[in-house]
């Protein structure tokens, strides 16, 4: 019997495990303006809107399943998700808890990579993510 009880126990653990994890895993972001493909102009507004997860200003700090929006402009998205998003002209924070930001972009092709993070700007694992592609006339 007591061996039995230990069974269920570890199922009940890894239940709750595996189902608290399923907040993050089932997140998704899209951004919703610019179009992928679109030719647009300065300055560029870039929308976001999210699911499974909610936006809040990181000064909220580390909250499950909540975070803020960064803009990774002509730059890969990171292959360590476990550090910091850092703060650049090719890596926009967006800690204000806000879901649109206006850019300034040169002319020609961009890619903007959305990256959805804690409250210490550390991303999602797995990452929630989306891309568009525009042209800046």
């Amino acid at each position: 019997m007591k061996k039995i009880s230990i069974k269920c126990l570890m199922v009940s653990v890894m239940a709750l495990v595996l189902g608290a994890s399923t907040v993050y895993a089932g997140g998704a972001v899209v951004i919703t303006e610019p179009a992928t493909g679109a030719t647009v102009s300065n300055p560029v507004k870039v929308c976001m809107a999210v699911d499974g997860v909610e936006v809040q200003p990181a000064k909220k700090g580390v909250n499950p399943g909540k975070g803020h929006h960064h803009l990774l402009i002509d730059v890969d998205l990171p292959t360590d998700l476990s550090k910091g998003i850092g703060k650049d002209a090719n890596h926009v924070h967006m800690g204000d808890g806000s879901t649109c930001k206006e850019l300034k972009l040169s002319a020609g092709k961009h890619v903007i990579h959305t990256l959805f993070a804690n409250g210490k700007h550390v991303p999602f694992n797995p990452a929630i993510t989306s891309t568009v592609i525009v042209t800046v006339k």
